[in-house]
């Protein structure tokens, strides 16, 4: 929870989309007595200045509760360094058979990143209505989990740089949805039964296969059935199916799952049965390790840590049995042989679900520049093996559904309560 005492002086900035959970971060601020300025970020279609209803209907809810509460709102035109972007890193991931997080990528680089070049960088703090917390463990500034399993975004935070999150403030992340809406409700928001937003950043109203074809188009190939070789269909476009997909093949005598994608033949490859073992997989390989305050450590991560970032021995990772959605075991597979020494406890996910996966990082070859100083000195820590690691293999304690190329795997302590960063899976 957000000590308000300590960021009374601070100048902050909301980003207020006309979402229910922005506005309650209004409302939060404003009950402590300060006095944020709001901003709303426009984003466009690519081919059309004009906005849709659904945009204007945004923007007249940003400015109702703006106005609500005698805070200033300014529209801020985003929409060339989205489309340059997030469309871009989105397309060029996909045209190579990868499956792609545009939302992870909003939030590094527009919501932190475009709009602290053209405003937030006269903020000290820069406040959102995401499901996310910080907080302060010997010294240094943490992204930790909301109490609300399903609605925690931290995975969607996990790409941010570390003096983007230096500047995070989430002035709901402590709450329960059920909460915000509460809020919202007592306050006669305009917003408060409004429905939360889908699909994509910014552009929730198109369907994300439209937005693909929008700018890919359709390119046919064969689906083969990966044990036999036998076509058995054909697919518009790979760009439109992922790794684990079961659903939309257009194939009869299912169920089928997408198991692999050609991409230099344009062959989408699938698997006949339920659940078949090839879509399954325990151990795969992450590049780009991005860690946001600091790499995991293997002893820090024997104990918790109380509000004064001292270890609490009282506090073992054990006790993260007691959370319904980690299995019960602490040491869910004991690595045996001597190449698995620098193996480290960690929880991880590889999409946006409530679980968290038990398993090890496994740091493979060096990098020649580690993404942030991870050595800890200040803290007389001593730095993780990753810190200068590019590559690592994840080991999960159990067996994965569609793992990809392309997703971030997001990486956490064994309490899942810090998170330390993310990697891009490949395989």
């Amino acid at each position: 929870m957000i000590q308000y005492d300590q960021v009374r002086d601070k100048r902050i900035a909301v980003l207020l989309s006309g979402g229910v959970d922005s506005s309650v971060v209004v409302c939060e601020l404003a009950r402590h007595g300060l006095h944020p300025d709001c901003f709303y970020i426009k984003i466009g279609f690519e081919e059309q200045e004009e906005w849709n209803c659904s945009s204007e209907e945004d923007l007249e809810m940003a400015t109702a509760v703006a106005a609500r509460y005698g805070c200033r709102l300014q529209v801020v035109d985003c929409h060339r360094e989205y489309w340059d972007q997030v469309t871009r890193y989105t397309m060029e991931k996909v045209k190579a058979g990868f499956t792609p997080n545009p939302d992870v990528m909003c939030n590094r680089l527009i919501k932190f990143g475009a709009f602290d070049e053209k405003m937030g960088h006269d903020y000290d703090l820069i406040a959102t209505g995401h499901y996310a917390q910080t907080e302060w463990i010997a010294g240094r500034k943490w992204l930790t989990t909301s109490p609300d399993p399903v609605k925690d975004q931290t995975d969607f935070l996990a790409q941010i740089y570390d003096w983007q999150l230096r500047k995070a403030l989430f002035p709901i992340g402590h709450m329960m949805k059920e909460e915000v809406r509460a809020i919202a409700e007592r306050e006669h928001l305009i917003n408060a039964r409004r429905k939360d937003s889908q699909g994509i950043c910014f552009l929730g109203q198109i369907d994300y296969n439209e937005y693909l074809r929008r700018y890919l188009g359709e390119q046919p190939g064969d689906i083969i059935e990966m044990e036999t070789g036998r076509r058995i269909g054909g697919h518009r476009g790979l760009w439109f199916h992922t790794i684990g997909q079961r659903k939309g093949l257009g194939l009869g005598g299912g169920p089928w799952f997408v198991i692999r994608k050609d991409v230099e033949h344009n062959v989408l490859y699938v698997s006949h049965g339920y659940d078949p073992e090839t879509a399954y997989k325990q151990d795969f390989r992450v590049h780009g390790l991005h860690w946001l305050t600091a790499a995991p450590e293997a002893a820090a991560d024997l104990v918790g840590h109380n509000e004064t970032g001292q270890a609490d021995p009282s506090s073992s990772s054990s006790n993260s049995s007691a959370h319904p959605l980690i299995p019960s075991s602490p040491h869910p597979f004991i690595p045996s042989s001597s190449s698995s020494s620098n193996w480290i406890p960690i929880t991880f996910k590889i999409r946006h679900t409530p679980e968290f996966h038990r398993g090890y990082i496994e740091p493979l070859t060096a990098a020649a520049v580690p993404s942030v100083d991870t050595t800890g000195a200040e803290c007389g820590e001593t730095a993780f093996p990753t810190a200068g690691y590019h590559e690592a293999v994840i080991h999960s304690a159990d067996k994965i559904h569609g793992v990809a190329p392309g997703q971030f795997c997001v990486i956490y302590d064994r309490d899942h309560h810090r998170c330390f960063g993310s990697a891009e899976i490949t395989l």
